[in-house]
């Protein structure tokens, strides 16, 4: 784990249990989330919203999730979408080599 990782974690738990949740709730938030960036948009989230229920935090975290999962999946058609455009405009057997 980076320190960037850890100090997000810390600052993630630490939000859960101002709110007056247990800081186990935040360490499997964090688990969860995975990275600095999506820790520290839950972060933002429990300090701008302050949910009353832990079922809306976690109804939160899922949809940040959700959004990482479409995020990854429309790069991924991009960078395929690209490849696809490559052979279209080069043609197949071109590359190096293949002469």
């Amino acid at each position: 784990m980076t320190d960037e990782w850890t100090r997000a974690k810390e600052q993630l738990v630490a939000a859960v249990r101002q709110l007056g949740f247990p800081g186990e709730l935040g360490e499997q938030i964090a688990k969860q989330l995975g990275s600095p960036k999506a820790m520290g948009r839950m972060t933002a989230y429990l300090h701008c919203e302050k949910p009353k229920s832990a079922e809306v935090i976690v109804d939160e975290m899922l949809a940040i999730c959700s959004d990482i999962d479409r995020w990854r999946e429309k790069k991924a058609a991009e960078e395929a979408n690209a490849r696809y455009n490559e052979i279209l405009y080069h043609g197949i057997g071109t590359g190096d080599g293949d002469d």
